[in-house]
């Protein structure tokens, strides 16, 4: 981007060591989309018309049926952010609470955490099991904490937030996307944090990249990027109850 490439995509078959199940396989395709001078905001318009548009295509309307449900692509998607989707759920506002307040909840919820989690994977952990099972219709989850988020761009005025969004279609997330983090110090700093989670235990901890911080620090754009798994999003549109399936 910073040489000028303007904006890309790739779809390619992508590995992650993970355990394999209905809706996950360890080796998927997905379609990777970086655009320079744009934010999530003009992605999440990009996001529903593009999935509108596969759904007319396939089905020539944008009722889609999916098990025993009846999933409708028609834009504009509901957008909500993520403490208020927690609360519209579970009535709890846990926007403002610390590691232990939020255990607790974790616990009064009965949810089940280690004590590896840090504040970002115990939110996750609470959307995880009372709000994600209940997102039937397309939805977008919206400014995540920053804590959850490593290579996502400062919220520009929601502090302690950052510009990202899931798409939640089935129960299921079909894509993830930020206005990406291109500012070195910050992404020093939260490459930090993740190594500090990694002392505790998070095997999901991110190490210390020097060679993408040297990166930005040559420069970067503000730009918005994009991962949508193609094989979740073909499961939906085909009513395929499994991944393997697809």
């Amino acid at each position: 981007l910073s040489a000028g490439s303007g904006d890309i995509y790739q779809i390619a078959r992508v590995y992650r060591d993970s355990e394999s199940g209905r809706f996950h396989n360890p080796e998927f395709t997905q379609m990777e989309l970086y655009v320079a001078y744009k934010d999530y905001n003009w992605m999440m318009d990009l996001v529903e018309e593009m999935v509108e548009k596969v759904a007319m295509d396939l089905h020539g309307k944008t009722e889609v049926q999916v098990g025993d449900n009846i999933i409708n692509f028609k834009r504009p998607w509901k957008r909500i952010t993520m403490f208020d989707a927690i609360k519209e759920y579970t009535g709890i506002d846990i926007s403002s609470m610390n590691e232990d307040e939020l255990r607790k909840v974790c616990a009064d919820l009965h949810i089940h955490t280690e004590t590896s989690m840090g504040k970002g994977k115990l939110i996750d952990e609470i959307f995880g099991e009372k709000v994600e099972p209940l997102l039937i219709q397309p939805t977008f989850i919206t400014d995540y904490p920053v804590e959850m988020s490593p290579l996502a761009k400062k919220h520009r005025s929601k502090e302690g937030l950052v510009e990202r969004f899931e798409a939640i279609c089935n129960s299921k997330e079909i894509c993830n996307a930020f206005s990406e983090l291109n500012d070195p110090i910050d992404q020093r700093k939260r490459f930090e944090d993740q190594l500090e989670l990694g002392k505790r235990g998070d095997d999901e901890a991110m190490m210390l990249d020097e060679d993408f911080l040297r990166s930005l620090e040559y420069g970067m754009p503000p730009t918005a990027g994009l991962g949508i798994g193609i094989d979740r999003l073909s499961m939906i549109m085909t009513n395929s109850p499994s991944i393997q399936d697809v």
